[in-house]
């Protein structure tokens, strides 16, 4: 099984995707830089997190001009698997690829720490591996991660089953004081409609070994390697 990680300037998580992939894979992802207009073939596309461009303009609002963005677009078209955790969701968000915008953390404050998260759709090619309602523990590290849409969109994601994520208690409950950067609806990660491209703010690639915390995220791995076996 193939995969490719997408690189811009600013992007630091990408070793972390790499690694990730691999340990699910079995095959090392090509890296493939935002700056080449063309993508091997792969089963799998990452975009990963970081500052890219240094988070200049918008966050992700000049990565997702890259050239290799219209190739991702088209990937994407095609069916291709793509996933694009915190710079990344901002990046597809900005190309696009997935509705609404991520917007200053309510407190205004870098976020940096480990949240729990309930998995609210288990029926998609991302969490396949999981059981609807399951509670995961994954880290966040972010300035801009407050999901904002306006009401008709929030109503189609949530009526189309595509909030997949949202912030919680180790209890699965969800409500406002869960809510750790004042998204709407809690809302953590989200799926376009054809149900291959999701973006999250949270890093499962950052939890998938005991040695550095836990291995909740391993599984949204296993579930890319499922769906596309």
């Amino acid at each position: 099984m193939k995969s490719a990680v997408i690189l811009f300037p600013g992007i630091n998580r990408e070793n972390d995707a790499i690694a990730a992939l691999e340990q699910a894979t079995g095959t090392k992802p090509v890296v493939v830089w935002h700056g080449e207009t063309e993508l091997p073939k792969t089963d799998i596309i990452m975009v990963p997190g970081g500052f890219s461009y240094g988070d200049y303009l918008r966050c992700g609002a000049m990565a997702a001009k890259s050239p290799i963005m219209r190739a991702v677009a088209e990937r994407a078209k095609a069916g291709v698997t793509i996933l694009g955790v915190c710079n990344g969701f901002q990046i597809l968000t900005e190309a696009g690829l997935l509705p609404g915008a991520l917007m200053r953390n309510a407190s205004l404050k870098f976020i940096c720490k480990n949240t729990h998260l309930k998995i609210e759709n288990a029926d998609t090619r991302f969490t396949n591996q999981y059981q609807a309602g399951d509670v995961v523990d994954y880290p966040v590290a972010h300035h801009d991660g407050n999901f904002f849409a306006d009401s008709e969109t929030l109503d189609r994601l949530e009526g189309e089953g595509r909030v997949i994520l949202r912030y919680c208690d180790a209890n699965g409950v969800v409500d406002p004081a869960t809510n750790l950067n004042g998204s709407q609806r809690n809302i953590a990660g989200i799926i376009n409609e054809a149900g291959n491209v999701l973006g999250m703010m949270p890093h499962p690639e950052n939890a998938i070994d005991p040695l550095h915390g836990g291995t909740d995220g391993r599984n949204l791995f296993k579930s890319l390697v499922e769906a596309a076996s």
